[in-house]
């Protein structure tokens, strides 16, 4: 398992946005996220996603590559997909039903009547 300590977790933070992230910083994040750190404690894969997690706004990388032994993380050659946006569509209505058709909902047809007397026979 791949792991870092704090102070180069910080430093790792920092090269991927505006803010510069110290030591404090990410024992601040842990603190918030209610992991006990300290400035020699390696951070490994789960601890270092609960610590993204806590960012806003959200780095896009995981704790997988924030901890792997080559850093930056390798930049694909390839253009990153548009995210996808899902939408409801509201409600959905079912084609009308077409008139002079039966469901069988448990009617009898027009002109005929449920007949009592022939149950006795």
């Amino acid at each position: 398992m791949q792991m870092v300590n704090a102070q180069e977790f910080a430093r790792r933070l920092s090269t991927l946005g505006a803010k510069e992230f110290t030591l404090d910083d990410v024992i601040d994040l842990a603190t918030d996220a209610d992991i006990r750190i300290s400035p020699d404690l390696e951070i490994g894969e789960p601890v270092a996603q609960r610590l993204l997690d806590r960012l806003s706004p959200a780095v896009p990388i995981t704790g997988a590559q924030i901890v792997a032994s080559q850093w930056p993380p390798p930049v694909s050659d390839r253009p990153a997909a548009p995210p996808a946006v899902f939408s409801s569509p509201g409600p959905v209505n079912a084609p009308a039903e077409q008139r002079g058709r039966s469901r069988g909902s448990g009617q009898s047809r027009p002109g005929r009547r449920p007949d009592s007397r022939r149950s006795g026979r």
